[in-house]
């Protein structure tokens, strides 16, 4: 058995033996206090605090379970109609799209949250609701970069950039949503040859985090590189001086503002589709979309919020207003099969 799998298989393990003593708990009617049973892809302590908080408010109990998301969307199948889950919250629009698919979230027919959350951030059936967002931007060495000379992603893939780009290998689902919305916008063809062009960019082979990729910009191993952009709000906020001396060497840039836009991507959360407290996941739900919540998880955690009537922090305010991109976000989890074809053809491991 291979690490990987093994690793997979004790978190699944995991996820058992808390579900077993926090299992679910019976609703309002049942006189027992009432719970909210959360499955999350997000290990954030901002969710905790924003969990706490709506405990607080309403008195429901929230019990939540993390693993990643396809553990957690094998959970669920495997669970069936058994399913210990009321709310399901993970990240990327392809693990949305991947839960849908699988029939593991149903309508939550709430005209409350179509109001409160904008059409492109969730889904048409209301499966799913967006709570917050992230940008998926360029970062670059402000000593050997003029961000002047670079408009947008096109620019990774001229022959002008040989040997400075540095990016996570294909199996980053954020590099997959990126090229999935690229074909979605571009077609196919388009997607190739942007991703041939990236690849023959490269510094070095893609690999780490995002933050690695920050990192390896400010030690010269590239000169820019494709990152979410709160992972350099972060570093900016470090404690460690070390980790501020490399955001202050770091630019961030918006890409695309004259053209298609800067490509976001979401967390979300949608009522399971087997929900034993509907009720209390549909207010923890109505929760997440509110302007209170995604107030605090901007400050908290350095992620845009989706509520328009939400507070940016300073940190996210200084980095300047931008253009998004169109695509639909619904749109990103069906292309990203095919984004990763696309990246296995073009050498992008």
């Amino acid at each position: 058995m291979t690490a990987r799998r093994f690793g997979a298989l004790a978190a699944l393990a995991a996820l058992a033996a808390l579900a077993a003593c926090s299992g679910p708990a019976a609703d309002d009617a049942s006189g027992a206090a009432p719970v909210v049973n959360v499955y999350s892809g997000r290990h954030y302590d901002s969710d905790a605090e924003v969990f706490r908080a709506f405990t607080e408010q309403t008195g429901i109990e929230v019990r939540a379970l993390e693993a990643e998301g396809n553990q957690l969307l094998e959970r669920l199948k495997a669970e069936g109609e058994y399913a210990a889950a009321d709310l399901v919250v993970t990240v990327d629009a392809g693990n949305l799209w991947r839960l849908t698919e699988a029939g593991l979230l149903q309508p939550a027919n709430d005209p409350a949250l179509d109001a409160a959350v904008p059409e492109k951030f969730r889904d048409p059936q209301g499966r799913w609701y967006a709570f917050v967002k992230r940008a998926r931007v360029i970062a670059y060495a402000k000593d050997r970069v003029d961000p002047a000379a670079i408009a947008g992603m096109d620019d990774l893939a001229t022959p002008a950039l040989r040997g400075k780009v540095c990016a996570r290998t294909s199996a980053n689902l954020y590099n997959q949503s990126l090229l999935a919305a690229r074909i979605e916008r571009a077609g196919r063809d388009d997607a190739l040859n942007w991703a041939k062009g990236v690849v023959a960019n490269f510094a070095r082979d893609p690999q780490g985090s995002d933050t690695d990729q920050l990192r390896a910009v400010a030690a010269g191993v590239c000169d820019m590189a494709i990152v979410n952009h709160y992972y350099l709000v972060r570093l900016s906020q470090s404690e460690d001086p070390a980790d501020r001396a490399i955001a202050d060497a770091i630019g961030l840039m918006f890409p695309d503002q004259a053209g298609m836009g800067t490509h976001v991507n979401v967390s979300g959360a949608g009522i399971a589709t087997h929900a034993q407290n509907r009720e209390n996941a549909l207010a923890l739900l109505n929760f997440l979309a509110s302007a209170q919540a995604q107030d605090m998880i901007a400050n908290l955690n350095d992620e845009y919020p989706v509520a328009a009537d939400a507070t940016l922090p300073e940190a996210l305010a200084a980095l300047g207003a931008f253009k998004e991109e169109a695509t639909p976000i619904a749109a990103l989890g069906s292309r990203q099969a095919e984004a990763q074809i696309v990246f296995d053809e073009a050498g992008w491991r």
